[in-house]
C-alpha cells in the first residue's frame, strides 16, 4: 500500500503525513510541483527525525508519476480520497496494493487527475462543514485500508 501526495502545499501536512507513513510502514509518492521547497532539508524540518524511516519518491510531475506508475511491476488501484468521491471509505473495499491519492490542500485534484484514479472514497461528514485536515483524513482512510488488507506493523 502507497500514499501519493498530488502536488502538496504546505509543508506541515506533508510532514504530519510523512511521520504517518513511517510509522505504519507505508511508501510515498510525493507528486510535483509542490507549493514549497521539496529539499531533503525541508522535508527533514517538516518529517522531523521520522524521514529516514519513510520510502519515499519524489516525482517532478504527475505526468512522470504516471511513467513510473506503469513501469512498476504491480500499480495495483490509484483510490482518490476526494470530498466528491464516490463511495463512503468505510464501504469501500481496498486492497494490499491499492495507491490512496490525496490531493492538494487548496484545491484537490484537476478534473484530468480524477479521471486518471480507478476508484474515489469520500469521508462522511457533517452537513454544511467543508473538509477535514488532508493529513487527518490521510490518517482515517489509510488506517481502514490497512485494517482491511490486514497490513498493519507488527
Amino acid at each position: 500500500m502507497r500514499l501519493a501526495l498530488y502536488q502538496p502545499d504546505i509543508p506541515q501536512n506533508t510532514g504530519t503525513i510523512l511521520r504517518l507513513a513511517a510509522c505504519m510502514n507505508v511508501a510515498v509518492d510525493v507528486i510535483g510541483p509542490a507549493g514549497f521547497d521539496l529539499s531533503d532539508r525541508t522535508l527533514k524540518r517538516a518529517a522531523l527525525d521520522y524521514l529516514p524511516y519513510v520510502d519515499l519518491t519524489r516525482h517532478v510531475s504527475w505526468d512522470e508519476y504516471l511513467v513510473e506508475r506503469v513501469r512498476s511491476e504491480r500499480p495495483g488501484r490509484l483510490v482518490l480520497l476526494s470530498a466528491r468521491g464516490d463511495c463512503p471509505y468505510a464501504a469501500f473495499r481496498f486492497e494490499p496494493d491499492d495507491t490512496l491519492l490525496l490531493g492538494r490542500e487548496t484545491a484537490g485534484v484537476p478534473d484530468s487527475v480524477r479521471a486518471a484514479a480507478d476508484a474515489s472514497v469520500r469521508i462522511p461528514m457533517r452537513s454544511g462543514l467543508r473538509s477535514l485536515n488532508i493529513a487527518v483524513a490521510a490518517a482515517m482512510v489509510l488506517g481502514e485500508a490497512l485494517r482491511q488488507a490486514e497490513l498493519f506493523p507488527e
